[in-house]
């Protein structure tokens, strides 16, 4: 894919506007014009989510931001508005990518045990953690989603993609006191949905 040069989000922020709305007009070299102009926060947001996979793991950030590119450059005529909804569209596939590779994983070894999940604190995300609970969280977030679908994406984009609330309120156009909320609601379910009780139940 290349391009990843120094370039910043911050340095073109009129620029990457321009090219969403070209994307959202159908113009099919607007992707790779965009690319390379938000490469530095894919690849961060590609390796928070890896931060905490095993070493060695099949996927490397790189790899990841390629495997979203190709999903990205799937979506034809795509209306995001701005930079934080991209993000949290880049968010949301590199999550579906972690969790197709956590099922592959997880169907080659079977029986391992699911650790417990940690939504931890107020950070600007909490850690992905082994497949299992990857899956387990995966599974609760699509529940959520039935219930509130909001909360849901909240945490989608803060939990998987890194976003702080700013963000997070930019990509969903509510306040951050909204986000905040959601947050901890949110946390709150989750935890319960994925704690050994909730999974009985």
């Amino acid at each position: 894919m290349g391009g990843r040069g120094e370039i910043g989000m911050q340095e073109g922020p009129g620029e990457v506007s321009l090219l969403l709305a070209e994307m959202k007009g159908g113009d099919p070299d607007a992707l790779p014009k965009l690319i390379p102009l938000v490469y530095n926060e894919l690849h961060r947001l590609a390796a928070h989510c890896l931060r905490d996979e095993r070493a060695g793991h099949t996927l490397q950030p790189t790899a990841l931001v390629n495997e979203a590119y190709l999903r990205l450059a799937g979506q034809t005529r795509a209306g995001w508005q701005n930079r934080a909804q991209f993000m949290a569209v880049a968010a949301q596939l590199m999550r579906r990518i972690l969790v197709d590779y956590a099922r592959q994983r997880v169907a080659m070894k079977r029986g391992g045990a699911s650790q417990p999940v940690t939504l931890a604190g107020d950070e600007p995300a909490a850690e992905i953690r082994p497949s299992e609970e990857l899956l387990a969280v995966d599974e609760a977030l699509k529940r959520l989603g039935q219930l509130d679908p909001q909360q849901a994406r909240v945490v989608e984009m803060r939990y998987f993609g890194g976003l702080t609330v700013e963000e997070t309120a930019e990509a969903l156009a509510v306040a951050p006191r909204t986000v905040k909320r959601d947050w901890a609601m949110a946390k709150a379910w989750l935890r319960l949905e994925c704690s050994p009780e909730g999974r009985r139940e």
